[in-house]
């Protein structure tokens, strides 16, 4: 049976596909088409193509009434890109918009902040350092990090969606698994997980999970998630360390090497006040393997 589409959108409809065409033609391997026909794409941003410093994503969902009327529902992910830097670029953005309101925008988005990561890359050489949010005292240094591959570039940002989600397609929130719990030194360290393909799930995931008040008091909140996008045989691929410095790449690198796809793992933990040293992330670890087994994502091997 065939779609209807509503009259009202037909050109809005066009003028999607011929801009969605020309980014692909623009920027090759840098676009991803997550969902076509949700409309969700993503865009890998950098401030030199050749030896990139900094990078960005850029996460796009398209309504059916953009152009004419609403803008294009935005995230922008970067481990890096904080506070008054982050509100900055999505004002400069809304801005750009509402110059713009009517036309196709992607284009002109990209490309402003492609001149901001050239800018903040010739003001700074340190910028590609995250902040610490919610630490606790454990801050060692363990000498294995270095083979950890380092994904805090891709940190999935939600603090900006909220100015357009008004406009969003109904989605409903995947369903979430509670795993069981490792208690070690008054540490508690409990995984969470649910299957994801959009990157608004992985928001609406993460908001049902803050919904819960022991989950919201939780010292950190690790994430990471995989999402396969089936036109570019490739991976959207997101973590979060939440204050645990280096556990979100370790729990993407787990995900990597079970090679499991389009789902997301959380591990809340409950700092006990004693530290754990390089066991904090045997567990965070062993947690995620243990639900992924649990739930059929991955062999018990």
């Amino acid at each position: 049976m065939a779609d209807i589409i509503n009259p009202d959108n037909e050109g809005d409809l066009q003028a999607q596909i011929e801009e969605v065409e020309a980014l692909s033609s623009i920027y090759g391997d840098e676009w991803c088409v997550i969902d076509e026909a949700s409309r969700i794409f993503c865009i890998k941003v950098s401030d030199d193509l050749d030896e990139p410093k900094l990078t960005a994503c850029l996460q796009i969902i398209l309504p059916p009434d953009y152009p004419s009327i609403s803008p294009p529902i935005y995230q922008i992910n970067a481990a890096w890109l904080r506070g008054p830097e982050r509100a900055k670029l999505a004002n400069s953005l809304e801005d750009l918009y509402v110059e713009h309101m009517g036309e196709s925008i992607l284009y002109l988005w990209v490309e402003k902040i492609r001149e901001f990561l050239v800018e903040k890359s010739q003001s700074s050489e340190t910028v590609d350092q995250p902040e610490n949010v919610n630490m606790t005292a454990e801050e060692e240094v363990d000498d294995d990090d270095e083979d950890i591959p380092d994904f805090r570039t891709f940190k999935l940002n939600t603090e900006n969606a909220h100015l357009f989600m008004d406009h969003a397609n109904d989605e409903e929130v995947p369903p979430i698994k509670h795993g069981n719990s490792i208690t070690d030194r008054r540490s508690t360290f409990q995984p969470h997980l649910a299957p994801v393909v959009t990157p608004r799930q992985v928001k609406m995931v993460l908001e049902s999970l803050y919904e819960n008040k022991k989950i919201a008091s939780a010292t950190h909140n690790i994430y990471a998630y995989r999402i396969y996008c089936e036109d570019k045989h490739s991976f959207l691929q997101d973590c979060e360390d939440d204050g645990e410095t280096a556990a979100g790449g370790r729990l993407l690198h787990l995900l990597q090497i079970l090679d499991v796809r389009n789902v997301m793992v959380v591990v809340s933990r409950w700092y006990g006040g004693i530290l754990l040293g390089p066991d904090r992330f045997k567990h965070i670890n062993n947690c995620a393997r243990n639900i992924l087994v649990e739930e059929g994502y991955t062999a018990s091997t």
